[in-house]
């Protein structure tokens, strides 16, 4: 294996990673509508359960997306350019719906008013659902192919990003997300949260085996390899698995395999890609490849050393903190808010 077959490998994985971490983070912010229901009291505790689960990791897991960003510039830039012109407004939205996000996550607890939280949620569906759909468009168009002219420009417009094959993938990636999500909840809560989260996960795991078993045949159709049907396969039982344990409150390997059908499946896109990085659907000659698209040698080289010797800090940092927040949060757990008095007279 080449350098360059190396980098395309390192991009997948990092975005396989980003998706599987990520996915589940949009997944709670997503849900929190349906299961941080309730009175104004009752609600807030429950959405505050559903967004401890991910306060310690959800900053953490964007740094897999940043990192992927950073690779491609560097590994592939022609690829990194052609991508970040030519999907210029998807991307604008995924970035400010991720700041919108952060800002809610961060600014809600901030003043104890159920208004101000209430808007803030907001925030937090927007900014979750806008990328989980928005991604699954995105990388179903890069493996189609967009128009692509000699010079590496995009020539097309916006809508045509919206073709039936992406945003079919923008809902598979949504129903996705939210199953992880749903999965993910159960997992790391009690009381009657969990219960209505593994009831939720049940219910979604049904419509997303359908919609995301025809993406994936859809894609080994018409752009997948021989090899790529084993991926179909695999996503294809993890989903069925994922029905059948969720049913049987069986949180814990549910989850294992929301992880296995998200990494499944986008190993199964990038394998369909491989060797382009973006085909051209005006001309064959103008897609961009592995080797029209990528870096000089000598980069590449400092690149892997580089990610050698970090990569694995990185890994065991992250793996440590979810160890150290494995625990259940349930609605116990949760103190009274220590936001600001909106229109407290001061002292």
């Amino acid at each position: 294996m080449g350098l360059q077959e190396l980098w395309f490998v390192l991009i997948a994985v990092l975005f396989t990673g980003y998706f599987v971490l990520e996915g589940f983070d949009f997944g709670v912010g997503m849900l929190m509508p349906v299961l941080g229901r309730g009175k104004d009291a009752v609600a807030d505790t429950r959405r505050r359960v559903l967004l401890n689960t991910i306060g310690p990791v959800w900053d953490g897991n964007e740094v897999w997306l940043l990192t992927a960003g950073g690779a491609l510039f560097a590994a592939f830039p022609e690829w990194y350019a052609t991508l970040f012109s030519g999907f210029y407004l998807p991307l604008l939205l995924i970035l400010l719906a991720l700041i919108v996000r952060v800002c809610a996550i961060e600014y809600r607890g901030k003043i104890d008013d159920p208004t101000w939280r209430r808007r803030w949620d907001l925030g937090i569906m927007v900014g979750s659902w806008v990328p989980a759909v928005l991604w699954g468009v995105a990388f179903a168009n890069i493996v189609r192919g967009v128009a692509i002219d000699e010079d590496k420009q995009y020539v097309g417009g916006f809508f045509a990003l919206l073709n039936p094959y992406a945003l079919l993938g923008g809902a598979t990636t949504a129903l996705v997300f939210a199953l992880h999500g749903a999965v993910f909840l159960a997992l790391k809560t009690g009381d009657e949260v969990r219960a209505d989260a593994v009831k939720l996960a049940h219910r979604l795991s049904i419509p997303t085996v359908v919609v995301a078993g025809v993406f994936v045949l859809w894609t080994q159709l018409a752009y997948g390899k021989g090899w790529t049907a084993i991926l179909v396969a695999v996503a294809a039982v993890a989903l069925v698995a994922v029905v059948a344990l969720t049913r049987l409150e069986r949180e814990g390997w549910a989850f294992v395999f929301t992880t296995v059908a998200i990494a499944a499946t986008i190993v199964l896109l990038f394998g369909s890609l491989f060797p382009n990085v973006m085909p051209s659907t005006l001309n064959d000659a103008w897609s961009l490849t592995i080797e029209n698209a990528s870096s000089s040698p000598y980069t590449l080289k400092v690149m892997t050393w580089a990610a050698a010797i970090v990569t694995p800090v990185v890994l065991i940092y992250q793996g440590w903190t979810y160890w150290v927040f494995r625990q259940r949060i349930s609605t116990h757990h949760i103190p009274n808010s220590i936001g600001l008095t909106v229109g407290a007279e001061r002292s």
